[in-house]
């Protein structure tokens, strides 16, 4: 059994539908997956701040046991933790929302695994996930690649946090969440939840750049990793083009190989609006 997080708000319903059918289609279907959603209300922060909900996690479980009937989606909601450990707090204006600091609740959600691989919703899959899951993190808290720029503007091992393959049980010996989340509470951080498991480590795996491009897609990429980059034509400039902007990915980055993963998406979507509408 795979078991996987993803965090965040309905918004993401896109991003995770989109990566779980890369992994779907582009990994051996012998195992498998648990997906764990962490989500919370907090409209009362902002009105679009609305939780992923009960439709959305079972459609996506009936997705996942079209390729493996043991697999499952469970919603976890953690507005309880939230409001406990983090409002109010200075980065509760985080650079993206909220939303990223949930995946700092792993080791107090009950019955979470030991090994858990975090990802964040604008990814894909370009070859097989065991070749990341299946990695020895004995020993360490986490394994993660290295930031695109960061390895450059700030350390050469400064990683990238949107792909962490936890080893959750050695975390709780160390207490990294525990201080990460004392972290979020005393300081506004640039880089919120990701600033703060940095500054909280004390034992990671450093992952080549092919388990986490930020920037390039290669043969040998296992996940791009849809971020915001810099672009240097026709102006520099940035911009933040996600996987399941099909057009955008089409004509901004010439992407096609993903379009067996794409156009599933694109009616899968439709038949969840279909769905929805007619409830």
């Amino acid at each position: 059994m795979m078991n996987l997080l993803f965090c965040g708000n309905d918004k993401v319903f896109d991003g995770i539908l989109t990566c779980a059918l890369s992994i779907f289609k582009r990994s051996r279907n012998d195992e498998p997956v648990t997906i764990y959603l962490y989500t919370m209300d907090l409209t009362a922060l902002k009105p679009n701040y609305t939780p992923i909900t009960e439709e959305m996690a079972s459609f996506l479980e009936g997705v996942a046991r079209e390729y493996n009937s043991e697999s499952r989606v469970i919603l976890v909601d953690v507005g309880e933790y939230y409001r406990a450990e983090f409002a109010g707090c200075p980065n509760e204006s985080a650079y993206c929302s909220p939303y990223t600091l949930i995946r700092l609740f792993a080791d107090l959600v009950p019955g979470m695994p030991d090994k858990l691989l975090y990802l964040d919703a604008d990814l894909l899959f370009n070859r097989d996930i065991h070749l990341l899951y299946d990695i020895d993190v004995e020993g360490y808290e986490y394994a993660a690649a290295r930031d695109h720029y960061g390895k450059y503007l700030i350390h050469p091992n400064y990683v990238n946090a949107g792909v962490l393959l936890f080893n959750l049980k050695y975390m709780k010996e160390t207490n990294l969440l525990g201080k990460a989340r004392d972290w979020i509470r005393k300081k506004k951080l640039v880089f919120a939840d990701q600033s703060a498991i940095i500054r909280s480590t004390t034992q990671k795996k450093m992952l080549p750049q092919k388990f986490n491009d930020q920037k390039f897609l290669h043969k040998h990429t296992v996940v791009r990793h849809f971020s915001k980059r810099l672009f240097w034509l026709p102006y520099p400039h940035t911009d933040n083009v996600k996987q399941w902007q099909v057009t955008r990915v089409h004509k901004i980055f010439r992407y096609f190989c993903f379009d067996d993963i794409l156009f599933d998406y694109l009616y899968l979507r439709k038949k969840f609006d279909a769905e929805s509408k007619n409830k």
